[in-house]
């Protein structure tokens, strides 16, 4: 009951084929693919539309049915151009499947009137995706995707019959940051990839399940390879992280892996120059400086990319030194986060990124989800769309795809709406299962690095006096891939969550690329030693650089916004010397004569899971959202006054800002040509 005669046949284990309908967008019904023959109606039916109904009799390898598919296929290809020895498409095509197990060996259609098949102008619709409107067999997935999906209504159909056509009117770009998903949708080889056209064919190429880096959300994905050369990354399948869909700079940044590549050993030569070097003479100076320096003017920076393997390993590689300065890019007040809450719910998504579909109301505060956390955005605008969820938010005013109640630009409007006075504050009380969404930005700008915002808010959260028992009211959307793991191997927590270079002569940067460390703000003489895959930032100001490998080239752990523990995988090599992370940190502790008691991965992975039980889970698990035991605390404790700090202001406001984040989207031309149109 409910569900329609495709959807039950699909349950029953007969596929039906299809082109207009998909799981995941609304029912069209224009394609007459999935007709099938249904006892005592007159005529077949299109199965995706129609509702199944108890004691009816579905036929859907009749002879009438075979005959109707054979005929819309015979209609499909009346007009189809035969491009598919240039195609891209070509090898994954449905209408090519499509057309061999269920078409005719002919077609009966004759053009009389000399005036060949239907032509149809290709749109310029961006720099990510190529249109062949020719081959277009109109249906509407694109429209629908990007209507529903995506929330912009740029995509539409002009026109009737022979001379309907999918465009955008007047010409304009398909301004979306998930944009690349209608190349998946698209059955035939309308709409293809703009940078991956004609490098390859889908049967040369291995593909390697992986997950994504270049944000906190964590999407699943394909990483598809030739040789040792990453050819294009596609989406894979997680119903609760990013369901079918990923991000345009996931999907399109893999050309920044092959530019501005370290690889090899640099050193910084007399004539303030970098100069090659080998491993062994990088290896013997970072040890030499380790060694000389007093504990206390050492410090760690780990960057977005850093997998927890490499980051536990340094951390390791200090304490053996009595060096306790480990800081992440990304501020965060690590010390009153474990303070105030208990396991890891100062700094997860408690309600875990599928549970969003589940709220009846969304409060986001200082973030702008739509460019810092994609899949988590169209999460937020499912709930909007389909429960009619209430969204608010408490910061700058920005573009989110979906209506919202704008509450204040600054702090107080959240202390207001705890004690009662905001007019926001009866449906956020009423609610019964509320999300409080924080963003890590605003911290930067604090004074006190986050800690009096990052308490009013969680009291804020405690407050809600509607929300079931169990519902994780408070959440943390992050920025970057490597910080959740970070906030469990303790980095920030012994000195408040900011970085200060004062008085520090040994400054380890673990691909930090950010700018937040910066060499004219460290004491003259300082050594600092940047560890990554690319030269950006970090590398520029390095006296001595050690290539690393990117996320492509090794199995690293990686634990997302939610906490859940994930793991990248080895698709092709890392370039020239450059060498898996945590191994050249290894290989550096045995020089500076305090070897790491692990050397193999299997052992690191040991070893960080009986000293963070979190991270020695099983992978695609998720651990500590507790925060539901920490609200009868935090309630007795009562909501906070007020926050340091002034407007809160999300760390990307325009499209144009969103595309060239780090450094792999910095290396990215593909990347570059986005931010200059969009």
């Amino acid at each position: 009951p409910g569900s329609t005669i495709l959807q039950a046949c699909e349950v029953a284990g007969k596929e039906i084929p299809r082109y207009c309908y998909h799981e995941r967008l609304s029912i069209a019904g224009n394609c007459r693919m999935c007709l099938v023959e249904v006892e005592r109606a007159p005529k077949p039916v299109a199965s995706c539309a129609q509702p199944v109904m108890p004691g009816q009799v579905i036929r859907t390898d009749s002879a009438i049915t075979k005959k109707a598919r054979e005929g819309v296929m015979e209609f499909l290809l009346s007009n189809h151009p035969l491009d598919c020895p240039i195609c891209d498409q070509g090898g994954e095509c449905d209408l090519q499947d499509q057309a061999m197990a269920h078409g005719s060996d002919r077609g009966r259609f004759t053009d009389n009137a000399f005036a060949g098949k239907r032509a149809v102008e290709d749109k310029n619709i961006g720099p990510l995706v190529a249109t062949s409107m020719n081959r277009c067999i109109h249906c509407t997935r694109c429209v629908r995707f990007g209507s529903e999906v995506a929330g912009v209504d740029i995509l539409g159909t002009t026109g009737r019959g022979n001379d309907m056509q999918i465009g955008t009117y007047v010409e304009k770009l398909f301004r979306t940051e998930m944009s690349g998903n209608v190349i998946d949708l698209c059955p035939v080889g309308a709409l293809t990839s703009k940078p991956y056209a004609f490098t390859a064919r889908t049967w040369e190429l291995r593909n390697i399940e992986s997950v994504d880096v270049l944000d906190a959300v964590g999407s699943n994905i394909h990483v598809s390879v030739r040789g040792q050369e990453v050819m294009r990354i596609i989406p894979r399948l997680h119903e609760d992280v990013n369901e079918e869909w990923i991000s345009d700079k996931t999907r399109f940044a893999y050309d920044g892996l092959k530019r501005q590549r370290l690889t090899q050993p640099l050193t910084r030569g007399a004539d303030g120059t970098l100069q090659a070097a080998s491993w062994e003479d990088a290896l013997v100076r970072v040890a030499g400086a380790l060694r000389g320096t007093a504990p206390e003017q050492m410090r760690a920076v780990a960057g977005a990319m850093a997998d927890a393997e490499s980051m536990f390993a340094l951390r390791d590689l200090f304490h053996k030194h009595g060096a306790l300065s480990l800081h992440t890019e990304e501020v965060f007040p690590a010390g009153a986060a474990k303070g105030q809450l208990t396991e890891r719910s100062g700094y997860v998504m408690n309600g875990g990124i599928a549970g969003i579909e589940d709220a009846d109301l969304v409060l986001l505060v200082g973030v702008n989800p739509r460019y810092e956390g994609t899949l988590v955005n169209s999460r937020i605008r499912k709930a909007w769309l389909h429960n009619e969820t209430d969204v608010a938010l408490v910061g700058s005013p920005v573009d989110l795809t979906y209506t919202y109640d704008h509450l204040g630009e600054d702090a107080r409007a959240l202390a207001d709406l705890a004690s009662g006075k905001h007019a926001f504050s009866k449906r956020f009380h009423a609610a019964k299962r509320p999300l409080v969404i924080l963003g890590t930005a605003p911290f930067a700008a604090a004074a006190d690095g986050g800690a009096s915002l990052h308490a009013l808010t969680a009291g804020l959260a405690a407050s809600a006096k509607g929300a079931e028992p169990g519902w994780g009211v408070f959440n943390v959307l992050h920025r970057s891939a490597s910080q959740v793991a970070a906030l469990d191997l303790d980095f920030n927590g012994a000195t408040g969550g900011r970085f200060s270079g004062k008085d520090a002569k040994f400054v380890y940067l673990l691909g930090a690329d950010a700018g937040t460390v910066r060499r004219e703000e460290l004491p003259k003489g300082c050594f600092v030693v940047y560890q990554g895959h690319h030269g950006d930032h970090g590398a520029q100001m390095a006296d001595v650089v050690l290539p690393g490998a990117a996320y492509t080239e090794k199995s690293g752990t990686f634990v997302n916004t939610e906490g859940r523990l994930q793991r990248t995988a080895v698709a092709v090599s890392p370039p020239g010397l450059a060498r898996a992370d945590w191994k050249i940190v290894r290989a550096l502790s045995e020089i500076a004569g305090t070897a790491l008691p692990y050397s193999t991965l299997a052992e690191v992975r040991e070893a960080m899971g009986r000293a963070v039980p979190a991270l020695g889970g099983a992978v695609d698990s998720v651990a500590g959202n507790a925060f539901a035991a920490n609200v009868k605390a935090l309630r007795e404790k009562g909501v906070p006054k007020e926050a340091a700090g002034g407007k809160l202001v999300p760390s990307i406001l325009e499209m144009k800002d969103y595309f060239q984040t780090d450094a792999i989207t910095r290396s990215s031309q593909t990347m570059a040509k986005c931010a200059g149109m969009f």
